[in-house]
């Protein structure tokens, strides 16, 4: 079988495994969001924090509430990381710089998981379970609590209550990441993916002899698990799936790719039967997809393709990618890594082709909505979708409506918000990184890759993907603090026009739709929403973009 066949096969396997699960996982969560009964489990944890799940909440208050969890979960985070030299089971690692400490802190309460830092160097057991775990299925649960109080808005008439944050964050972490984790997990432990606490072990020997590599273990199936099906990304281990104790075989690393994209996309079903019309959520589902397919398509291509005499004898440019692997599945998995907020690399997306690092960088510039991040994902896309009703009302001279909810002045302001806050963050600060003499010596290439090197670390972290592109050593003070700050402005920035947004739409009374309206359940609309999302990620990034990789791509 051709290598080329291989990739292609396996990207049938995973949409007819996506397809299978999109109708009954989106069903569920639709149920979990909409329940009005509480388990005991989930009224104890409503007890130890002192809410009232049945409280309704007016946009304020949940924006209140997300950013006072986060703002928690940050500073626990921090601490915990600051005295890690002096908690059992800490491996004798030492306690975490300030800067990497607040680093990580905000990576990981910000679903971006960026690391600076070597992990099975650095963090040892608690740090691990107790802190970066628990981030991810919480981080995963808010982004889902954002994207379901902006349905809401959609569904709701002449109110501005969105629901309850509290009820949302518990139900999406004990209803829908908790139970698919542990079954996860259990299939990960059975392919071979190591989970147990033991220490530091002496394996082998260097080539040069001067000594045993140290390995250490830990609970890494529990934590993959999660950490893709969270869009979460990050790893146990520095070389993150790449490396065996997390991504042993083809099958895992297609099954990863299948966590990885399973929740965004299903969560256009929920959007579908909470907004009670499911062929608006076909609509926003064919987007995506559409999206995605063209950019696995773009990638194989461009690096099965690729010219010159090293990539013509290996049958592509293998620079960079697991032999266990290949191509094509590398090709999927940076696709699916950085079309969503997930980070996860099991190839090394420096080592790309020019113009395959630009798709990569590409497929995080365009706010990461194909199918995105959990919850992020489908807010980022239904912004998107206003944004198009708003051109396409300019077109014919009409008020634009979507879901029988008038775009006013409003909201088209806290729209064109959303879309501007993360260009002006990586744009910004890979301007103040390349004009600035010290950000420079971390950059471990010259020219158009280098670069590219800065501006896929301010891609990355501010639009809370977390994967690197190898060569630049992030691990200082002006990257640990000015990345930090692209991810929590990244994160917390956009949710607030989006809870504004969902707001101001709960307020509205419904508009009937007329032989006018524009139908946005139609192929037409379709192709219109993904033209606006092509046209306006081009118009932003595409100078940055012409000074990187693809300056580098056409000089190869």
């Amino acid at each position: 079988m051709s290598p080329e066949l291989a990739g292609v096969l396996q990207l049938l396997a995973l949409i007819a495994a996506l397809a299978l699960a999109y109708r009954p996982l989106g069903d569920y969560m639709a149920r979990v969001y909409s329940s009005q009964k509480h388990y005991r489990a989930e009224r104890w944890l409503y007890r130890a924090i002192g809410a009232n799940p049945a409280a309704e909440m007016r946009w304020s208050a949940y924006l209140r509430s997300v950013l006072a969890f986060s703002a928690v979960s940050v500073l626990f985070l921090y601490l915990l990381q600051r005295v890690q030299g002096s908690l059992p089971g800490s491996l004798g690692f030492v306690s975490i710089d300030p800067d990497q400490a607040f680093n990580t802190a905000a990576s990981f309460v910000s679903n971006t998981n960026w690391q600076s830092y070597y992990g099975e160097q650095a963090m040892g057991h608690v740090v691990q379970t107790g802190g970066l775990a628990v981030q991810n299925f919480v981080s995963a649960a808010v982004g889902m609590a954002v994207a379901v109080a902006l349905v809401r808005g959609f569904a709701r008439s002449r109110t501005g209550e969105l629901g309850n944050f509290w009820a949302d964050l518990v139900r999406g972490t004990v209803r829908v990441l908790l139970p698919m984790s542990v079954i996860g997990a259990l299939v990960l432990v059975a392919c071979g993916v190591i989970q147990n606490f033991a220490g530091i072990h002496a394996v082998g020997q260097f080539m040069d002899g001067h000594g045993p590599q140290q390995w250490n273990g830990g609970a890494v199936a529990s934590q993959e698990v999660i950490k893709e099906l969270g869009t979460n990304g990050g790893g146990y281990f520095n070389a993150n799936a790449a490396h065996p104790f997390e991504n042993p075989t083809p099958f895992t690393n297609l099954f990863e790719i299948f966590l990885i994209l399973v929740i965004p996309f299903s969560l256009t079903r929920t959007f579908g039967r909470m907004v009670d019309s499911v062929r608006q959520g076909y609509a926003i589902l064919a987007t995506m997809a559409a999206i995605w397919v063209v950019f696995v398509g773009l990638m194989m291509w461009t690096e099965f393709a690729h010219h010159g005499p090293a990539p013509q004898a290996a049958g592509g440019a293998m620079e960079g990618k697991e032999t266990r692997f290949g191509i094509g599945a590398s090709s999927l998995f940076a696709v699916s890594t950085t079309l969503t907020s997930t980070g996860a690399v099991d190839s090394f997306h420096s080592s790309f082709t020019g113009f395959g690092g630009g798709i990569t960088m590409l497929g995080m510039q365009l706010g990461e909505i194909a199918p995105g991040g959990v919850g992020s994902g489908l807010y980022g896309m239904l912004i998107m979708a206003i944004i198009a009703v708003f051109i396409a009302g300019l077109m014919v001279g009409r008020t634009p409506e979507y879901l029988g909810k008038k775009i006013g002045t409003r909201q088209i302001k806290l729209a064109a918000c959303y879309i501007l806050v993360t260009p002006a963050l990586v744009l910004c600060f890979t301007a103040a990184a390349m004009a600035l003499p010290t950000p420079g010596h971390s950059m471990a290439n010259s020219g158009a890759h280098g670069f590219s090197e800065i501006l896929y670390a301010y891609s990355s972290g501010a639009n809370n993907n977390g994967s690197a592109f190898a060569g630049l050593n992030a691990d200082t003070q002006w990257f640990n603090t000015t990345i930090g700050l692209a991810m929590l402005l990244g994160r917390f920035l956009p949710m607030v026009f989006v809870l504004a947004l969902a707001g101001s739409l709960a307020e509205q009374q419904p508009v009937p739709a007329t032989v006018g309206t524009l139908r946005t359940d139609k192929p037409l609309y379709t192709g219109l929403l993904g033209g606006t999302i092509v046209i306006i990620t081009g118009l932003t990034y595409f100078p940055a973009l012409a000074l990187g990789p693809l300056a580098e791509g056409l000089a190869s």
